[in-house]
């Protein structure tokens, strides 16, 4: 019989009648299932496998088998409670020590849990105190998340859905969900979006706020494009918890997004829950409709939290303007923020905002401003969210505020139009007396800068032509080239279709004198070559025989000098 380490995947060493045993490798204490079947030892050795790989749900439901096969095996509840409460347990740095992390928090302490008191019961003395020994650093761990989680704001919706695939490229369920996340801020939602949310916690524990974010969204949005992505480790924890969630009564809502995919390959776990195609048109509206009546109807806040709320929504909004007035615009934001991210749908906590975007100190001062916000979000959604006495003083401020800027935008606009000449400024004017809507004669300006931009439109291509033209005239094949370009992307203007043959033509023609050229070049260059190699062997053919010669000359005068020696020596 074998059994693994639960901790580093060893093989322990033990002897017969163990219940308990100390990994050699991580130096972990550990229980030791009991159990003489040899079903019963391939049901463990599959759940360990899967608990190893955090797939918790189906571990659980193995041991959970083993149990009602086996009531008095105390390691098996033992390990459902590793994963009720996700446990991984991690290499610790500087040694091979394992430490045990919480990757599914529970509200209910480890110590209540009806497995881990069914562990206790059927345990010997040694096993009952391993487990209580790690019961201890689990519930220490788990009151840690529970306290961060609490300091988080809550969250309307949370998207659930893979970032990266096998090779660590962002998915395309990535970007789907980014665009959810986008559209559904813009409708003043909180939302959890990983990729964002928890873009600032780099280095520390996740789980916190994932926990905080699954126990207080209404609505999870499961977004996936491949039926694996949708059984993904991390991803299936999260859907996962917050289907446990809704099992045990609590009013939230699960939707499944999907696209590029059959809609039967998801979690069987789906079936009873309605489905959206985001592959098709105008899904992002039908979604956000459903989630208005969802968030509308899911009210199960009781009275005297519903005042507290608004009572401490009060209090963070004037604490808002009263920084405002200081000019404290972090501040200010800050406040603002928190309660948007309570109540979402508040008029004056976008008030807030939209002082804080124009630098002003106080709602009064709008009408005095020198701004346009007409444009701004912020202003658009107290329009939106506003009662009618707030709504009104908005449209007049406004109309007020932004006098002197709407006046200084219309004269420079009007300059701008009456002095340019090329289509691109007088564009930015076009967008100006749109703006502008019915200020003035800004009807009027917006349609005499449209027929301007069209005579500056056919300006511009006639001198473009003409330039193009001049291009074609000189002999360079870079000049010839880029007035092709132009020829075949204006084929219908003019007689440009006609040109781009020519232009061909003559860019052949060039290239092929400059190969010719080049060539010529080339053989030039061989034959001096050649020449080269050639004189030089001559140079040393005749420096050859020269040397003979000077050599047979030196020769005889030294014999003659010899036999004129021994002539005078004889006589």
């Amino acid at each position: 019989m074998v059994f693994k380490c639960k901790m580093c995947d060893a093989t322990l060493k033990f002897n017969p009648g163990d219940s308990v045993v100390e990994c050699e490798y991580c130096g972990t204490m550990q229980s030791l299932p009991k159990y003489d079947d040899e079903r019963v030892g391939n049901l463990y050795n599959r759940a360990e496998h899967y608990r190893k790989n955090n797939e918790f749900d189906k571990a659980q439901a193995l041991y959970e088998e083993i149990a009602s096969e086996h009531p008095e095996d105390a390691d098996a509840y033992w390990s459902v409670v590793l994963c009720k409460y996700g446990v991984e347990y991690v290499e610790e740095p500087g040694s091979n020590k394992r430490v045990p992390t919480v990757n599914r928090t529970q509200y209910t302490s480890v110590f209540d849990d009806e497995n881990y008191k069914q562990a206790l019961q059927y345990a010997d003395e040694k096993q009952r105190g391993v487990y209580e020994e790690e019961a201890k650093k689990i519930n220490e761990i788990q009151k840690g998340i529970l306290e961060i989680s609490k300091k988080e704001e809550p969250f309307d919706i949370f998207i659930c859905y893979k970032e990266t695939d096998e090779n660590g490229r962002r998915t395309l369920d990535s970007v789907l969900a980014a665009d959810l996340y986008e559209v559904l801020q813009k409708e003043g939602y909180k939302v959890f979006y990983a990729r964002v949310t928890l873009d600032d916690k780099f280095g520390e524990a996740y789980e916190p706020y994932i926990f905080a974010a699954l126990q207080s969204s209404k609505v999870m949005i499961a977004v996936g494009t491949k039926p694996e992505h949708f059984e993904a480790v991390w991803v299936k924890n999260e859907w996962s918890r917050y289907l446990a969630l809704i099992k045990n009564g609590a009013k939230k809502t699960l939707i499944p997004a999907y696209k590029d995919m059959d809609p039967y390959n998801m979690p069987m776990e789906f079936a009873h829950l309605q489905a959206i195609n985001m592959g098709e048109l105008g899904f992002q509206q039908d979604m956000i409709s459903g989630i208005r009546k969802l968030l509308a109807s899911q009210d199960d806040k009781s009275d005297a939290v519903t005042a507290a709320v608004s009572v401490n929504t009060a209090a963070v909004l004037d604490r808002g303007f009263l920084y405002a007035e200081d000019q404290d615009w972090e501040g200010a934001n800050e406040c603002f923020e928190k309660v948007l991210n309570v109540t979402p749908q508040n008029a004056q906590a976008y008030l807030g905002k939209l002082l804080v975007d124009l630098k002003v100190s106080t709602k009064e001062g709008l009408l005095t401003c020198g701004q346009l916000f007409e444009q701004n979000d912020n202003y658009k959604k107290i329009l939106r969210f506003g009662d009618a006495e707030l709504k009104t003083f908005m449209q007049r401020a406004s109309e007020e505020g932004g006098a002197d800027a709407r006046e200084q935008l219309y004269k420079d606009a009007a300059w701008k139009m009456e002095n340019s000449i090329m289509p691109e400024p007088l564009l930015e004017c076009q967008k100006v007396f749109e703006s502008l809507g019915d200020y003035r004669d800004s009807k009027d300006k917006l349609e005499e800068c449209k027929q301007r931009v069209k005579t500056a439109e056919e300006k511009k291509l006639e001198d473009l032509y003409n330039f193009n033209r001049d291009l074609m005239n000189r002999d360079d094949i870079d000049m010839c080239k880029r007035a092709l370009k132009f020829f075949e992307e204006h084929r219908n203007y003019r007689d440009c279709a006609d040109w781009v043959i020519q232009c061909k033509a003559k860019v052949e023609r060039l290239e092929y004198e400059k190969q010719k050229a080049e060539d010529a070049v080339f053989r030039n260059a061989h034959r001096l070559e050649a020449e080269n190699q050639y004189g030089a062997k001559s140079f040393r053919r005749n420096n050859g025989t020269a040397a003979w010669i000077k050599l047979g000359v030196s020769v005889f005068i030294i014999i003659i000098y010899g036999i004129f020696v021994l002539i005078e020596s004889c006589s």
